[in-house]
């Protein structure tokens, strides 16, 4: 790293509320934080100056542990971030009720292909001179109650712009708000603006400069997904920054309609209070960025039905290619295709792939899935079995346990087609009683089945054991409830590990999907109605998942091999190729960012 004083000129600040990074380093609780961490592994790839905020967490997430039935219990991850993160000198704070908490930063250093650096600074609020409350506040990931969630995203969003400037990027152009826990800095990117101009209050001028540098990306299908809070909550929060907007101020007055979802004005935020308004962070995003985008281009359009008076453009998400291809796909891309890190277009070579080599790649693949399942369960399962993957975060809407919905046909199958076994892994929100009754469902059509399809259940889901089930099934299985999926990104994980997908045509399968070619669908396109209301048909899901694997998957898998690795090309070939972060932010760059 260059000295402090003269940093690396930084274009883009990247703020999500989680990271992953390493296995061992628990600054992830699922889908978010993964695609952050490749987002920011490509930059590195591709050379863009970028740098990137987050929370440090002390507990984590949590480690799941399942007892004989299913059920979930959680423990705190206590680990030591001074191995793997390097401690910066300032440190900067933020007020919040009238208490100054200090925030320290340590750094993380993502390396790309060719050496280029991208650095990702981790906020602690930790510090023995904090009040034991504020210490607390960067301890658990996504814990607490909702006015410590907005505590955490006031440090994420005000303490991050304020660390960032300490740190010498001063520079930045592009501020991209990886969902709308860090909206809060647009407040303190305004706030700069106004004092800049000599000001203590918020105009049009301030607000548009602001927006011309904001980015947002959405990641919610549904209203209730998005954070909302009390004005009460900012109130106590930030006591002496009742008046930041110019109520006079014709853009100030839309915005404050805009960000509480109010008609009427209010001459401070304590009135706003007292008339029970409340902070929607994603409008408060919407409102002030310049560019907004869903993840998928299903899910532009179902962002563009929740708001319609918003322009919402569509960046498919992607993978980091060369974090998620296994150690036998990499030796055999190294071998066959050279450039492909650098160039993940180059996949499409993987049609001229020896077939031969594919396969054997495939079975160390799966070698190493079930030795993983062995060490964990003492399960030795079947290495010549048809083995169908599925690990998601368990809960309702991704519909777990939809291919458990009638155990006699899963019998019948097993028994006139060909054997097979399910591998899932998954965990549930604490809170989040639904998801972990859907496990236990799980453990008890594994008690039920044992005798004729192995199932098992895989504890504390996290990078590696997500790595080793991407790449080591025959068949990836995919069941959301249409078209809540957003856009899903283990699917793309599978392709390039030429695993290919049984998946309800919902996120980014509606792009990847060539029937019998990259991999099947459940299920009809609902593409006539994307709305987040319509209903789910279990029943009818259900029985095209049964249909397709007793009819054409299992039977081609068994019977005709060569069309399995055909398929099994394809799906490197045209989806590992474009469904990958380098393409992402590529895309990032041209449309958002150079805006």
């Amino acid at each position: 790293m260059a000295n402090l004083a003269h940093p690396p000129k930084r274009f883009v600040a990247y703020f999500s509320m989680e990271i992953a990074l390493e296995n061992s380093m628990p600054s992830y609780s699922g889908g978010l934080g993964v695609l952050a961490g490749d987002t920011i592994r490509a930059a590195a790839d591709i050379r863009l100056p970028m740098v990137a905020v987050s929370l440090l967490y002390r507990k984590g997430f949590f480690t799941q542990r399942l007892s004989d039935d299913g059920t979930q219990t959680e423990e705190p991850v206590e680990w030591d971030a001074s191995k793997f993160l390097v401690e910066e000198a300032p440190r900067v704070s933020v007020t919040l009720e009238n208490r100054r908490v200090e925030l320290r930063a340590w750094r993380y250093i993502a390396k790309g292909v060719r050496g280029y650096e991208v650095p990702i600074y981790f906020l602690d609020a930790d510090l023995p001179d904090n009040d034991p409350r504020d210490r607390e506040l960067t301890g658990s990931l996504y814990g607490g109650d909702p006015y410590y969630r907005l505590s955490q995203e006031a440090l994420l969003g005000i303490g991050g712009v304020r660390m960032l400037r300490t740190l010498g990027h001063t520079e930045l152009m592009r501020y991209h708000m990886n969902e709308g826990h860090a909206a809060l800095l647009t407040i303190e990117l305004l706030q700069e603006e106004a004092e800049r101009a000599g000001r203590t209050s918020i105009k049009g001028e301030d607000i548009e400069r602001v927006r011309s540098k904001c980015v947002f990306t959405t990641h919610t299908p549904v209203p209730a997904g998005h954070d909302k809070f009390p004005v009460e909550f900012l109130t106590r929060l930030f006591p002496d920054q009742a008046r930041i907007l110019d109520e006079k101020d014709p853009s100030s007055i839309e915005l404050i309609k805009s960000i509480f979802q109010v008609e009427e004005t209010y001459p401070d935020l304590a009135e706003a209070a007292r008339h029970g308004a409340k902070l929607n962070m994603t409008y408060l995003a919407l409102s002030l960025s310049n560019y907004v985008n869903g993840v998928a281009k299903l899910h532009g359009e179902v962002s563009r039905r929740m708001f319609p008076n918003v322009p919402i453009e569509a960046i498919t998400n992607g993978v980091h290619a060369a974090t998620w291809t296994s150690p036998p796909f990499r030796d055999l891309f190294d071998r066959h295709i050279a450039s492909w890190r650098e160039d993940n277009y180059s996949l499409r070579g993987a049609l001229g792939l020896p077939p031969e080599e594919v396969w054997a790649a495939h079975l160390l693949a799966k070698h190493d899935l079930l030795e993983a399942v062995r060490r964990k369960t003492g399960l030795k399962l079947d290495p010549e079995a048809f083995t169908i993957g599925f690990a998601r975060r368990a809960t309702g809407y991704k519909r777990a346990d939809l291919i458990l919905s009638d155990l006699d046909r899963l019998r019948r199958i097993a028994k006139n087609v060909g054997p097979f076994q399910i591998v899932f892994a998954g965990k549930a929100h604490p809170q989040d009683s639904g998801g972990k009754e859907i496990i236990r469902r799980i453990f008890r059509a594994k008690k039920a089945l044992k005798k004729t399809v192995s199932i098992v259940f895989l504890d504390d889901y996290n990078l590696d054991l997500g790595g080793k089930l991407t790449s080591g099934g025959d068949l990836w299985l995919n069941t959301p409830q249409y078209p809540l999926e957003v856009s899903g990104t283990s699917g793309m994980k599978a392709a390039l590990n030429g695993v290919p997908s049984l998946s309800i045509l919902d996120g980014w399968w509606v792009e990847g999907h060539i029937e019998g070619v990259t991999g099947w669908s459940i299920g009809e396109s609902h593409r006539r109605d994307p709305s987040p209301e319509t209903v789910a048909d279990n029943a009818s899901d259900a029985e095209s998942l049964y249909s397709k694997l007793e009819s054409v998957i299992i039977p081609m898998f068994y019977e005709d091999r060569n069309r399995y690795l055909s398929i099994m090309q394809h799906a490197i070939a045209i989806n590992g190729s474009f469904f990958n972060t380098q393409r992402m932010v590529q895309q990032y760059i041209t449309d958002a960012y150079l805006r």
